[in-house]
């Protein structure tokens, strides 16, 4: 009895250790308690790169001053080859070298400012076409923000960012959360800079250390790729409910060799 019982004690404390060391990968931020979180102190915003859109308004006092700077387009064809007869603010697309073609005033550079430093720059640029009595005011509003995210999520998917500001978190959430099978230890993170380099950098979303990070809020055009784990890339499909289910009968199978030994001496 003694031979079956120390390999049966044996099985159920490989699978209790087994099972700790695979909960010890889910959690987020494992370690918060202990970090010191004052570094992600600050507001985060976006600078303004290469192959953005941005609209544009100015406002007066008197529309007929800030007219020339708010061109519309209208009539435009839908996908279905119909004509709409709308109207909607032009967007401004920045160029390879930073610059956007402004109405009466030509070529802004804008690549590298905020939203609100590209504001003041067109408010004083549109100042001298008007009155010394108007003080224009400018607002941008970038319409191509979008970050992806792919790989064991709930749901991979493009997602647009209307309020210019995304935290790595927030996209996760967006995409449905990591999936079970994804590696929470080695998400990757693919950004493009000014230039058109793309640069990558992996992120652990065990260690709080992530709340610090320059890599937490998402830049335009950021790719966000969740790697699957080795049980998933081995092709084990069966399940983590149908492994749950082989440990359980492996124990009952151990426990019932035992009883029937026991009983037999």
């Amino acid at each position: 009895m003694r031979k079956l019982f120390i390999p049966f004690i044996v099985s159920v404390v490989l699978i209790a250790f087994t099972g700790c060391t695979a909960y010890k990968q889910v959690p987020y931020w494992q370690n918060i308690d202990t970090v010191d979180l004052s570094q992600s102190k600050g507001h985060y915003e976006v600078h303004i790169m290469p192959k953005d859109l941005l609209t544009i308004t100015v406002s007066t006092s008197d529309p007929k001053a800030a007219q020339p700077f708010n061109l519309s387009v209208s009539n435009t064809t839908g996908t279905a080859g119909n004509l709409s007869t709308g109207s909607s603010l032009l967007t401004y697309l920045v160029d390879n070298s930073g610059n956007i073609d402004f109405p009466i005033i030509g070529k802004i550079h804008v690549q590298g400012l905020t939203k609100s430093e590209c504001q003041d720059l067109i408010r004083e640029k549109v100042k001298p076409y008007m009155s010394a009595t108007e003080n224009p005011v400018v607002s941008v509003r970038m319409a191509s923000f979008r970050v992806t995210v792919i790989g064991e999520v709930g749901g991979s998917k493009v997602i647009p960012v209307a309020t210019e500001q995304m935290s790595v978190v927030e996209a996760l959430a967006s995409a449905g959360d990591l999936g079970i099978h994804g590696k929470r230890k080695n998400i990757l993170l693919i950004r493009e800079d000014a230039s058109g380099q793309k640069h990558h950098v992996r992120l652990d979303m065990t260690d709080a250390n992530l709340f610090n990070s320059p890599y937490y809020y998402l830049q335009q055009n950021d790719i966000i790729y969740v790697e699957p784990s080795v049980v998933k890339t081995k092709g084990a499909d069966l399940g983590a409910s149908t492994s749950l289910w082989f440990s359980f009968i492996g124990i009952v199978t151990s426990v019932a060799s035992l009883l029937v030994s026991v009983l037999r001496n």
